[in-house]
Order: C-alpha cells, then structure tokens, then sequence
C-alpha cells in the first residue's frame, strides 16, 4: 500500500471505476465464470446507475496511487435503512497489497457500528473468505431485508452460478 491513499470519486471518474471493475473481473473469467455482460444489459446500466449517483453523493471512493490514479473503488449505500457496500474492485495488477482491506476498513468505519451488508459470490476464495476475515457472516436470504433480497434476486438472475450468490453482514459492534 506504499503511497495508496483515499478519496472520494470526482464526478468525471465513473468510467474509471468501470475500467477497474471490468479489470477485476477477469479473476471471474480464469475462475470459469463468464461475467461479462454488454454495456447496454439492463444490470450493466442499473449498476452504472448506482455508481453515479453514489459519485454524486460522496458514497464512491477511490484508493488512488501517488500519482493519484484510481486503482480500486468502492460503492457505498444503504438497503432496508442499513449501510450496504454495493461494490468492492481493484485493479488486477495491484491486488495482494493491502488496498480491498484499506477499503473494507473505511467501509466498517462508514458504517458507524449498523450492520453493513453485502452481496456476494460465496465459492471463491477472494469473495466470501475475504469478507469472512473482516467479520462478515453469511446470511440465508429469508433472514435479509426486501431490499437486499431484491437486489439478490436481480444479482441470481443475471450473474453467472446464480446458486452461489449469497448475502453477507458485519454487525456493528
């Protein structure tokens, strides 16, 4: 993490933000899931959607190198009145040092000892056992709000291994 900071998304970063969650994603494509979805399919555009609102609104951070460059983001907001972390990516080339936990803790610190939920894929060793590090525990859906269900249900329909898919909180304390 030498030199990484960060920093709230300027307005015109959204397209960055998609060029590292499109680069982070390959991790998806080597696992054998085909994550890659057109620009114009209506979960593509709803999640752009969210990421530009949550720039508006202070809710998108960056974790920018020295030469303040964004290298992994985060979306936050809320669901069923509860902080919710709505994406975590980072930058292929920049993982394994420290920058998805600098941005997970500012997450936990975000959301002010409330529950902060998440969504998932539960089989992969760099999703669910990364969350499960920080303090996250895996939920059954029926024990989620009718917002993050929603938000699950769209995420089953549309994402690959719909199966694995799975909620996931980190109570206040």
């Amino acid at each position: 993490m030498n030199g990484v900071t960060l920093r709230t998304a300027h307005d015109n970063e959204l397209e960055a933000l998609v060029a590292i969650d499109d680069d982070a994603s390959q991790l998806f494509v080597r696992a054998g899931l085909d994550i890659d979805i057109e620009q114009g399919h209506p979960f593509v555009v709803s999640e752009k959607q969210r990421w530009a609102l949550a720039i508006q609104r202070g809710l998108a951070l960056v974790a920018v190198d020295r030469c303040d460059t964004p290298i992994g983001f985060m979306v936050l907001g809320y669901v069923d009145g509860s902080p919710y972390l709505d994406q975590l990516a980072v930058l292929t080339g920049c993982m394994q040092q420290g920058i998805g936990s600098m941005l997970i803790h500012y997450a936990i610190a975000w959301s002010d000892h409330s529950p902060l939920w998440l969504t998932t894929y539960a089989h992969l060793p760099w999703n669910k056992a990364f969350y499960e590090k920080h303090g996250f525990v895996r939920l059954r859906e029926e024990e989620c709000g009718a917002q993050l269900r929603a938000i699950l249900q769209e995420q089953q329909a549309t994402l690959p291994d719909p199966a694995q898919r799975i909620a996931m909180v980190r109570h206040g304390t």
